[in-house]
């Protein structure tokens, strides 16, 4: 008998799909998309333009990738959710065929994973943290959502990408197999360094200023509520503090309400004009209060610029950050004074020196090529196991060049 017939993976078509565009997932995404274009591979991306910020897709459009495609993808569930399904149905059908299939977050990694009968393309799904990773869902949420997860996982997955160990680790609590399960690192390109004045400036922030910064959603997730009750406990015993807050989301007016009734106007900026990448050189130290997280891109993007970090105890936090030699690992509760201590500690110039000196030493360890290599070698180790499959999709798509009704 013959050997099965070692499928060509150096071009891939392959369809990268996302709902949400802000955040690590949004970085996520254009770095990859991008990526696996400029290796050669042919790449289409689908987005939701429902929640899509218009950086997002002017960025996403500017790539220079083989076809840029919207869906509406709702973040809620709902009976929209069958038109959703049939669009990125026939995307595949029509656009097709791919090699691989990989949806980003929860919302499109259900609705590209769920499939009708017929040639089966592998799925691959990247959560970017599990829904049930988040410590505030009830325990009938907890259920819903780790029955979901583990029924698509168990059933419809091809492989899942899990950013850290902690997500890894949380994945198998669902009941997804090892077998499923791989860890891919995110990793970024490094944030540029050569307009601080400028951006500081930009921001209304004091070149002598101490700038604490924070990148990301306005949400419950990210807890950004955490961070201006930590700031206002030490604005006046660090007087030449001042804090950054890029993003926008869901709690904008609680945060924008609490900064006026703490008198912290002159002390915080909070906007969401300018990309998080860019304002990090603006930044002393990150400060990230999150409740739940499994590799955020902005702890990973500090990191990569030499920033000292104040994390919360998430997912990821112990990829970045040694407490102590290039910032603070603190407690994941509501309760302020941790974090408080944590900034107040950055007033000390023998701290501030000694935490700034590790951050730097550790700036080269999180670079992009890794992560889009180890992807690569997910689709390729899960190309390999299904030979037959992907031969007959080289030559359906050999047909459509040549001419030929393939639909």
């Amino acid at each position: 008998m013959s050997e099965p017939t070692k499928p060509d993976t150096s071009r891939l078509k392959l369809l990268q799909v996302l709902e949400p565009s802000g955040g690590g997932s949004g970085r996520h995404f254009l770095d990859l998309c991008k990526a696996l274009q400029e290796r050669g591979h042919d790449v289409t991306a689908v987005y939701s333009p429902l929640r899509a910020e218009a950086r997002f897709v002017e960025e996403l459009q500017g790539l220079g990738l083989s076809e840029v495609l919207s869906v509406d993808m709702r973040r809620a569930v709902g009976p929209w959710d069958a038109k959703a399904l049939l669009a990125i149905r026939r995307i595949i059908k029509c656009h097709g065929p791919f090699d691989i299939v990989h949806g980003h977050s929860s919302k499109a990694g259900a609705l590209t994973r769920l499939r009708f009968p017929g040639p089966h393309v592998p799925r691959v799904y990247t959560p970017h943290a599990f829904r049930t990773m988040d410590p505030t869902l009830g325990p009938k949420g907890r259920l819903v959502y780790g029955m979901v997860e583990g029924l698509l996982g168990r059933t419809f997955s091809d492989r899942i990408i899990c950013v850290s160990g902690n997500e890894y680790d949380h994945g198998l609590s669902l009941g997804i197999p090892a077998e499923t399960l791989r860890v891919v690192v995110n990793g970024v390109a490094t944030p540029p360094e050569n307009r601080v004045h400028e951006m500081r400036a930009r921001l209304g922030v004091s070149d002598d200023a101490f700038v604490f910064g924070f990148i990301g959603r306005l949400s419950p997730q990210k807890a950004p509520e955490r961070l201006i009750a930590a700031f206002e406990r030490i604005a006046p015993r660090f007087p030449l503090s001042h804090l950054v807050i890029i993003g926008f989301g869901e709690l904008e007016a609680t945060i924008r309400a609490m900064i006026t009734s703490a008198g912290l106007s002159d002390r915080v900026t909070l906007s969401a004009d300018v990309a998080g990448s860019e304002a990090i050189q603006a930044f002393d130290a990150l400060v990230t209060p999150s409740r739940y997280e499994a590799m955020s891109y902005v702890m990973l993007e500090a990191a990569a610029a030499g920033k000292p970090l104040i994390l919360s105890d998430v997912g990821g936090a112990g990829t970045v950050l040694e407490h102590g030699i290039n910032g603070c690992l603190i407690p994941n509760t509501d309760n302020p004074a941790p974090l408080a201590e944590a900034m107040l500690s950055f007033a000390n110039l023998e701290t501030r020196r000694r935490l700034e000196a590790g951050a730097l030493s550790r700036r080269g360890r999180y670079g992009l090529d890794k992560m889009v290599e180890e992807t690569l070698q997910v689709y390729q180790d899960l190309l390999s196991e299904r030979p037959l499959a992907i031969a007959s999709q080289k030559d359906a798509r050999t047909d459509v060049a040549d001419g030929l009704a393939f639909r």
